[in-house]
């Protein structure tokens, strides 16, 4: 867990100073630095009390990033082409330790702003402008794919070279786990996908990376996880993630609620979407065969069949965070304690995916 202080608060700053020149000047009693956000990465914005160019960024720690989907290289040059195209920020600097980002000026979605239907459309023509992009140095793997190959056996060492250093309670939950990282268990998610051609996806769309910004319209945030994969996980990763409550005194300090949304808020944001791609379709450049309305028993028939998948595909959200929070185990932050975490949300996947498949 990063820990904040004056000494990492004066190395940001003179990266700053180094990659903006309007910045050159800048004294540390100059500038309102917020809590860093993060484990051995880390976000901080950082906003000058004085008149400058830019007048605020966000600056991203890179070093110790050990959970990357793309290769790093790749990865810069996702974003850099995001930034492009006005979905991800602005970036001011990048280098192999840090990258400086235009800050946006809002809050972070709550779980209650999930339901609103106006953030849904702002997330849904977001999230469409994303999947039509196709960026150079993305793997033909999709995200599960990747994310078995390279997240298993980081979160495979940690239940069995390192398990002996948890309590004893604990202990007792690795053999628990090590399901997870079988073939067998990537078979199960994969299933939980539909089988169609996958798309360039978000793929940690939790409401934590969404902003609302001041003026109202939706930004998406953290794109490290971003490669191929189907709109079906990033519709649900949005709603997942909204049953879990944190901070809770007694262990394991965290609880899975039952959900408060509901079909219709999921249609709504799938909606949204699809009048989206209509607009696409009645763009000048593509043909005249594509000029049609879509059918309203049509449109009803294709909600409902994303709804669908979408649904199916909620229970893999417990099966990524489930993996991500093994390697973190080791250092446990907060109240929370990562093993047990990890242990019943993989536990809740394979519950819901008997539930589903084997019912």
């Amino acid at each position: 867990m990063v820990v904040d202080g004056p000494e990492i608060r004066s190395e940001v700053l003179e990266r700053c100073r180094t990659a903006l020149p309007g910045w050159g000047r800048l004294t540390v009693e100059q500038v309102d630095f917020d809590p860093p956000k993060g484990f051995s990465s880390f976000t901080m914005g950082v906003r000058p009390t004085v008149e400058v160019d830019p007048p605020a960024v966000l600056y991203r720690h890179l070093v110790g990033k050990e959970n990357a989907i793309l290769d790093p290289a790749d990865e810069r040059d996702v974003f850099l082409r995001l930034g492009e195209h006005d979905i991800a920020a602005h970036c001011w600097y990048v280098d192999d330790t840090c990258r400086i980002e235009a800050f946006h000026r809002g809050r972070t979605l709550t779980a209650a702003d999930v339901r609103d239907p106006h953030v849904l459309r702002g997330v849904a023509g977001e999230l469409h402008r994303l999947h039509r992009l196709d960026p150079d140095g993305v793997p033909d793997q999709t995200f599960f794919e990747l994310l078995h190959a390279k997240w298993g056996p980081m979160a495979e060492r940690v239940v069995t070279e390192h398990r002996d250093e948890f309590p004893p309670d604990e202990r007792a939950l690795c053999d628990d786990l090590m399901p997870m990282f079988d073939d067998a268990t990537l078979v199960k998610v994969m299933r939980c996908l539909p089988d169609r051609e996958p798309v360039f996806c978000h793929n940690d769309t939790y409401h934590g990376n969404v902003m609302l910004l001041d003026d109202g319209s939706v930004k998406l945030l953290d794109f490290e996880f971003s490669c191929r994969n189907h709109p079906a996980f990033d519709f649900a990763n949005l709603f997942a993630e909204t049953v879990m409550v944190h901070g809770l005194d007694e262990r394991p300090h965290f609880r899975i609620a039952e959900p408060a949304y509901t079909d219709d808020d999921i249609a709504v944001l799938i909606g949204a979407y699809l009048d989206c791609a209509d607009r696409d379709r009645d763009d000048p450049d593509h043909t005249d065969a594509d000029h049609s309305e879509r059918d309203p028993v049509e449109r009803a028939s294709e909600i409902e069949r994303l709804v669908a998948e979408t649904r199916r595909a909620i229970m893999l959200s417990d099966y990524m965070y489930a993996m991500a929070a093994l390697p973190l185990a080791l250092e446990p932050i907060q109240k929370i304690r990562f093993l047990p975490y990890a242990h019943q949300r993989f536990h809740r996947f394979l519950d819901t995916w008997r539930a589903t498949f084997a019912g």
